[in-house]
């Protein structure tokens, strides 16, 4: 028995990929607070995105070649949120911690798109991406004739009447 084409049982869905990204970035930003090391939030975020690619079912990697500039995003909110909570200016705050961290997580933010997105070409998503512009194909309707306009003949705005009128006993 050889090892060679041999894969791992352990398959996620993406929502399960999304959270394991979402929970690594959020344990990045715990531990460069902890560390004083910024450069651990990308690397968690990256190295969590190529494990979220790798553990994927096949045939969900089109949902989550997309997300992950969403999750990077949503962690920093809830980082940020969490900082600003304890200033006076919580808006101003906010405003300030987002730009600041998503201008120094851009470059890990790319990175981490870029490896979905080559991993994920290379496990299938071609077909992914084939499948669904056949099913929107399929589903597409069908475009009618156009019908020439015929005027409704006179007293078509009539009161009509349905049925039978009911009885009273």
């Amino acid at each position: 028995m050889t090892g060679k084409g041999k894969r791992s049982a352990v398959r996620l869905t993406a929502r399960g990929a999304i959270a394991l990204i979402l929970l690594a970035t959020l344990a990045g930003y715990v531990l460069a607070a902890l560390f004083d090391l910024q450069a651990l939030i990308g690397l968690a975020f990256v190295a969590a995105c190529l494990l979220g690619v790798l553990l994927v079912n096949p045939r969900e990697l089109l949902s989550l070649v997309v997300t992950p500039p969403l999750v990077f995003f949503v962690a920093t909110l809830f980082v940020e949120l969490g900082r600003a909570l304890s200033s006076v200016g919580i808006i101003q705050s906010l405003a300030l911690g987002l730009y600041g961290s998503l201008s120094h997580g851009a470059p890990w933010l790319f990175a981490g798109s870029a490896v979905v997105l080559g991993v994920a070409w290379g496990r299938g998503l071609r077909d992914n991406v084939r499948e669904l512009r056949d099913e929107l194909r399929a589903g597409a309707e069908v475009p009618r004739p156009r019908q020439p306009f015929v005027p409704e003949p006179e007293g078509y705005f009539e009161p009509k009447v349905y049925g039978t009128p009911r009885t009273e006993d």
